[in-house]
């Protein structure tokens, strides 16, 4: 790809980002008021399962392939970046609040599969028992938010336009798939604009490529948090975070056995520690503000520090 078209699809890509985030929020939104179903909850799966489609694509065929080492790599990394960079760039942009039940199950909840997929990986391999375990443990999380919807279908809602059910599932789809092409796009673009000035494939995989598959989480995240769905923004994070670890590394492994090798004990310990720090921030006001915001970024700049050195 020459200079003036990795140019071209990177302004191309950010575009379809920016707007697919948009329809996407808008679309999930009005299912989520068709069907009285809370935002958090259409946050931790509708939208957290959509923009964790590129993280899904990329490990799930790299595991049918047989190439399931960068399995790890791309969920670990993925979800310290969900947490320090896109709840920190969003609680900058606008306060965040938090649903009570997010703060004291699904975030909670998150850090422990992050430590249960790190006491799974201490023996090197993520085998076929240890992805059965994570995809049963996937399951009975989506029971619990099905029974979550029902027991509190009136608290939460957001307030949207009214628009007819078939407006919002294509709102819903169309924005998916453009945030998908988008990512793809911008991190086509971006990698070989940094080839073409001398970076080193370690430096753009620490950052193009972990940000480009963590951008549908960035754009839909400060999409809802702009539009006042917060709830939607935070739910997206945690949403996906789970999502990765049990979903994504757990259909991976059923696959074939997933390598985890001793270097990413740090970055699973850094991602269970991103999880407490998000618990903290939100634990005495429900809410994540500006300061919040900058402490995360702070956290993910010392963590990139750390592992360039």
């Amino acid at each position: 790809m020459e200079m003036g078209m990795a140019v071209l699809a990177l302004i191309i890509g950010f575009g379809m980002l920016a707007k697919g985030a948009d329809w996407f929020v808008e679309g999930a939104s009005g299912i989520a008021e068709r069907f009285k179903i809370p935002q958090a909850v259409i946050g931790l799966t509708i939208v957290a399962m959509g923009t964790s489609a590129p993280e899904a694509a990329v490990s799930i065929t790299a595991a049918i392939k047989g190439n399931a080492d960068i399995t790890i790599g791309n969920i670990v990394g993925s979800n310290i970046l969900n947490i320090l960079i896109i709840l920190g760039i969003s609680s900058i942009i606008v306060p965040l609040a938090v649903a009570g039940n997010t703060v004291m199950c699904d975030i909670p909840f998150m850090i422990a599969v992050t430590v249960l997929l790190l006491i799974q990986g201490m023996g090197g391999t993520i085998g076929f028992g240890d992805g059965l375990i994570l995809t049963l443990v996937f399951s009975g999380y989506l029971l619990y938010l099905f029974y979550t919807w029902k027991k509190s279908k009136t608290v939460g809602m957001v307030t949207v336009k009214s628009r007819k059910l078939w407006q919002s599932l294509a709102g819903t789809v169309t924005g998916l798939i453009m945030i998908i092409l988008g990512s793809h796009l911008a991190v086509n673009g971006a990698s070989c604009l940094a080839r073409t000035f001398g970076m080193s494939e370690r430096f753009i995989g620490l950052t193009i490529v972990a940000l480009g598959t963590s951008l549908p989480e960035l754009f839909t995240s400060v999409s809802a948090a702009m539009k006042r769905n917060a709830e939607i923004a935070i739910g997206n994070i945690v949403g996906s975070n789970i999502f990765n670890i049990l979903f994504v590394v757990g259909i991976s492994a059923l696959i074939t056995p997933v390598p985890f090798s001793p270097e990413f004990y740090t970055d699973t310990v850094i991602a269970a520690a991103a999880g407490i720090l998000l618990l903290l921030c939100c634990l005495r006001k429900r809410e994540l503000r500006r300061r919040d915001g900058i402490l995360m970024l702070t956290g993910y700049a010392l963590y990139f520090i750390s592992v360039c050195l």
